[in-house]
């Protein structure tokens, strides 16, 4: 997915398209986490499904849930979710800042003339 060390750096028009699909695949992993954490708060906690998307929205915001829930499995349901959109976040903050951060790298570690070519 990146060049290697001894190639030049890549133009900006690859590079900003290498950024949009990875902020495309993030937009799409927490897309499908608050899909799957609305489906979860409907049809195991008994949610209406505005209530459903507010409680799977805060939790994968990290800001936490906002009404009680009453059942055991609903209880166990949130928790899970909970640990699983901490990592979600994390992973897709890491996938998005990883092209720019290996630009960086890349770039710190180019021979002047090479620098000089990829701009």
């Amino acid at each position: 997915m990146f060049e290697h060390h001894s190639m030049g750096l890549l133009p900006w028009s690859a590079f900003r398209a290498r950024l949009a699909a990875a902020a495309a695949l993030g937009l799409g992993l927490i897309l499908a986490s608050l899909a799957g954490g609305m489906l979860g708060y409907r049809y195991i906690a008994g949610q209406t499904w505005p209530d459903s998307f507010l409680n799977a929205a805060m939790i994968l915001s990290g800001m936490g849930p906002v009404g009680e829930l009453k059942s055991t499995g609903a209880k166990i349901f949130a928790g899970l979710y909970a640990l699983y959109s901490g990592l979600t976040l994390i992973s897709v903050v890491g996938l998005v800042l990883a092209p720019v951060i290996h630009r960086f790298l890349h770039k710190f570690h180019l021979e002047p003339e090479k620098a000089a070519k990829g701009e």
